[in-house]
């Protein structure tokens, strides 16, 4: 089993923090102790184009509004710092592509882009177009002007993400810029975004195809001879996480969110044993990201013809229908052909309101995700126990807005003050700094009651354990850590009377 790392901040600077100096200041500050780690979402210039900084125009440079290379050092020194590498395409600003659409072919970077025949050079038939796999509705092209010729640009995600193409050597020039460029600034572990739709391939569904193991391979190379481990970040069927896993440092646990709900909902364990027994644990768990809350990673896939999901597509459906009652239907109006920026698999919710703002059963998704084996990743909005900002949602017609909250440092002194910000900060400063989760961990489960177990030894010697014993029918638990001789009870649902209510921290060390 792989051992463990401490938990990591998932952030963007400018939401949390304002800057990278103010985004320091809280992990150094009432952050202190909770993360070993920090996921800074894309922070190139500029970090607020159409989707929030994942369409730099320039991913060499850090945007002056919120600081400097020079900052990102800083932050570094005495932390993990995890940065976004876009794999899958580049900006249609971006210098590279501009010179493309004045130029066309006489353009030196003109190979590094895909285009409707980059892949079918003899034409696409209907049912190769029909075949192609993509998130959102309609088909990944866009008609553009190169050289004053109209062409059918890739553009997988928006017309402002022009797909590159990684057989090109001047792809692999602008990636090996990236890699080089955020290493050098003290980043040691790198995010591939989107990397399972760089594999096109004419004759499949140019998703998760033998050319992406070969591009992935190729980064994997590049990141580990400077020093840097790599994340992949892909939806799909669960069987492919497990298998990705062997292959790379590590993957997300995209199955575990759907799966905590789902038996916080359906008062139903069973799922998640079963998930439990199966996962691959080089992997980064997550309650909640920038992203929605996926729902293909749990069910039957067109990408794994005839092979079940972790859930039944009825509990699917009754789990979607839970969220949006949950958040008094403001997931529904987020979410879908409801909002832009669509993305045909995820409900766009703050994990807060998908559990209806309940205090209790909140905590009790966390404390499951902080035991579970792997690197825990907390987002911001969910570590600041946030409902959906329908506020941001209209002003910017975006889906996930409502989970992309902008604090302001007055809201986070605000929110901090919060009894269940508070005992997410104590649970994971446990999950931080407690021997036991060195050791070995063991899971029991039935129907609705859980206990989740690690057992290691201190640096004494001595046996360390933190248990969590849990009731999903009626959210009830109790997280006790014990380390050398002692015993301590970091939260129980005690401390709450009925659902609600307040959780109150226990004070101690």
């Amino acid at each position: 089993m792989n051992t463990p790392a401490g938990p990591q901040l998932i952030a963007y600077a400018d939401r949390l923090g304002g800057t990278f100096r103010g985004l320091r200041e809280l992990l150094d500050g009432p952050f202190a102790g909770a993360f070993d780690g920090v996921h800074v979402l894309p922070y190139y210039r500029p970090f607020d184009g159409v989707d929030a900084g994942f369409d730099p125009e320039d991913h060499t440079v850090v945007d002056p509004r919120l600081g400097t290379w020079e900052d990102v050092r800083a932050l570094s020194a005495d932390r993990v710092v995890m940065s976004d590498v876009i794999v899958n395409h580049a900006s249609s600003r971006s210098a590279q592509f501009r010179d493309v659409q004045e130029r066309g072919a006489a353009s030196p970077w003109a190979p590094m882009f895909l285009t409707l025949t980059s892949v079918f050079p003899e034409g696409a038939t209907e049912a190769d177009l029909a075949r192609i796999y993509r998130p959102r509705p309609g088909l990944p092209f866009t008609a553009m002007t190169l050289g004053g010729e109209q062409r059918l640009v890739w553009t997988t995600f928006a017309p402002e993400q022009v797909d590159i193409d990684l057989r090109s050597e001047e792809a692999w020039e602008y990636l090996g810029s990236v890699i080089d460029t955020l290493v050098g600034a003290g980043v040691t572990m790198l995010r591939l975004d989107a990397v399972g739709y760089t594999g096109k391939e004419a004759g499949t569904d140019c998703f998760m195809t033998a050319s992406t193991r070969a591009h992935t391979d190729r980064i994997l190379a590049l990141a580990r001879a400077r020093g840097a481990t790599v994340l992949l970040e892909v939806h799909g069927h669960y069987q492919q996480q497990i298998e990705i896993a062997r292959t790379v440092d590590y993957v997300y646990d995209f199955a575990l969110p759907p799966l905590v709900l789902h038996a916080l909902h359906a008062r139903d364990l069973l799922p998640l044993r079963r998930w439990l027994e199966l996962r691959p644990t080089n992997a980064l768990t997550v309650l909640d990201t920038h992203d929605g809350i996926g729902i293909i990673d749990v069910g039957p896939s067109a990408l794994r013809p005839g092979e079940p999901g972790l859930l039944a597509e009825e509990q699917i459906d009754a789990l979607v229908e839970a969220i949006h009652e949950a958040s008094g239907g403001t997931s529904r109006a987020a979410t879908g052909a409801a909002a832009a920026n669509l993305d045909l698999y995820q409900v766009n919710c703050t994990f807060y309101d998908a559990l209806g703002r309940d205090d209790r059963r909140y905590l009790l998704a966390r404390l499951i995700q902080l035991m579970v084996p792997g690197i825990p990743q907390v987002y911001y909005v969910g570590l600041l126990a946030a409902g959906n900002d329908m506020d941001l949602l209209d002003r910017t017609g975006v889906g996930r807005d409502v989970n992309r909250h902008y604090f302001s440092a007055a809201g986070v002194e605000r929110e901090l003050r919060r009894a269940v910000v508070q005992v997410q900060l104590a649970a994971l400063r446990v999950r931080a700094t407690q021997p036991a989760f060195r050791g070995e961990f063991a899971a029991e489960l039935d129907g609705h009651r859980g206990r989740l177990v690690w057992t290691g030894r201190d640096d004494d010697g001595a046996t360390a354990v933190v248990r969590l014993d849990f009731d999903v029918s009626d959210a009830t638990f109790a997280f006790v850590a014990t380390s050398a001789g002692e015993r301590r009870v970091v939260v129980s649902s005690a401390d709450l009377p009925s659902a609600g209510q307040p959780v109150v921290a226990r004070s101690g060390r």
